[in-house]
Formats: structure tokens, sequence, C-alpha cells
């Protein structure tokens, strides 16, 4: 059975869509689409008005998210690359001297080395509005929420979980992009996982400045649509925190 996430966001005061990642070989379901003027996170309000994208590899229109969604090399590494060069490390070279985010390229070059991009299965990534009728391919669901929305999913992602050498919730360093599937870990696992993302400057400029990004595989989010009248959720901390925030008297 799908989860129903209505519960949850009437109590956590989410407003904005949830966006879903869906990995597909037929996209019409999905209508209608936006096209991204480059970074994928620039149609982001237009996922807001039940817009979606598609992504196919080799077209996405961002290079570097068409790395970390579909795994092709960006051109400009490939234009970089002599005969005998090794890819990972001209990536890394490249990426490091672009946007300056290792304090050296052996860092950048290990770093690539162990987090590895998602790769498209079924012919297409569409990113945008959850569809139920598509929750088969479904790969994972991102809500976009302020500071205490956050706390609250936070919460929620450790609800039902105890282990101490593990934390169900991870801060990963990454793209945008990158947050939504690849760095969220095997998408494939019964085990609950979930991600805040939204913390890559490259792409911050799309969004209101207090708004990141949890985003949960299937199992963490029929974990958080579980969430019920004995939990947090209808306790007197979030009860007082919205009423400070003025949402409820």
């Amino acid at each position: 059975m799908k989860p129903d996430p209505t519960r949850l966001l009437e109590m956590s005061d989410i407003k904005t869509p949830l966006i879903g990642f869906y990995d597909v070989s037929d996209t019409t379901p999905f209508e209608p689409f936006t096209i991204p003027k480059r970074c994928f996170f620039s149609s982001y309000r237009e996922w807001c008005q039940g817009k979606s994208i598609r992504i196919a590899k080799n077209e996405a229109r961002c290079q570097g998210g068409g790395y970390w969604i579909g795994g092709v090399v960006p051109g400009w590494v490939r234009e970089a690359m002599r005969p005998d060069d090794e890819p990972r490390e001209i990536f890394a070279r490249e990426l490091n001297r672009r946007e300056g985010f290792k304090s050296s390229d052996e860092l950048m070059c290990h770093w690539l080395e162990n987090v590895k991009p998602y790769i498209i299965q079924n012919g297409h990534v569409v990113i945008g509005p959850l569809k139920d009728d598509q929750y088969g391919y479904l790969r994972t669901v991102t809500f976009y929420v302020n500071p205490d929305q956050l706390s609250l999913l936070f919460l929620g992602a450790e609800y039902n979980n105890a282990s101490l050498k593990e934390s169900p919730v991870t801060l990963a360093f990454g793209s945008g992009c990158g947050q939504m599937a690849a760095l969220v870990g095997d998408l494939d696992t019964g085990i609950p996982r979930a991600v805040v993302g939204a913390t890559d400057i490259a792409m911050r400029d799309n969004f209101p400045p207090d708004i990141l990004a949890f985003t949960v595989n299937k199992s963490m989010y029929q974990q958080l649509c579980q969430l019920d009248e004995n939990s947090f959720l209808y306790k007197h901390f979030w009860k007082r925190l919205r009423e400070a925030r003025g949402i409820i008297n």
C-alpha cells in the first residue's frame, strides 16, 4: 500500500509539494514538463506548480548534473584529457579548479572514487511532484522545508530507529542533484535512509534562503507517513513551537 503523507504534511505545516525522483521508460504520465535553464533546480518553482523535468543519459543541460544523474563525464573533462590520462584524476583536477571545494586534487579524487553517481536504469529520470500511480518507479522523495520542519523530519527519521553505529540521517557533502539519489546510498535496500540536502551553494540561488531539503528512500518515507498520535508529532514540544511561530493559537 502506498504511504499517505496527508497527516504528516498537515501537522508539519509543509506547504511545498513533495518531489519524487523516478526512474522510468515512459515519461508520459508525468506531463507537463518544463526544461531547466541549466541547473536542474532552476525548475524548483515549476515543480511547485505541478510540472516535472526529465533527464536522459547524454541529454542533461547541466553537465555536472549529467554526471550525478547518469554517470556521464562532463565534456570539459574530456576536452582536458590526453590519451594516457586517468579520467577520475582529470575530473578531480578540473572540478577543483572550477569550484574549489576540496583543499587538494588528491582529496577530490579520493572523494569521487568513493561516491558513485546514480545510473539511469530505465531510460529516463523524472523529477517532479509525486504521482501515486507511478509509485513502483519512485526512488526517493524530497521534502523542501524550513529549519523547524527539518528538525521535525529529523526526529521522525529517528522515531523507529535506534542504531548507535549508523544514523539513518546523513548530511552528505556533494551536489544538490547528487543528494537526491546518489548520496542516499543503496536505494534497493529496506533500510530507512535520509539525507539533508540543498546544501550545495551552486544551486541554492534557486531557493528561498530558509529552505533546505530532506530526501528519503521509500522505506523512510513509509515510516514518516506512519507517525501517529503517540509520536512527538502530537506532543507538547511541537505544539509549543507552532504556537511560537504563530501557526496555531
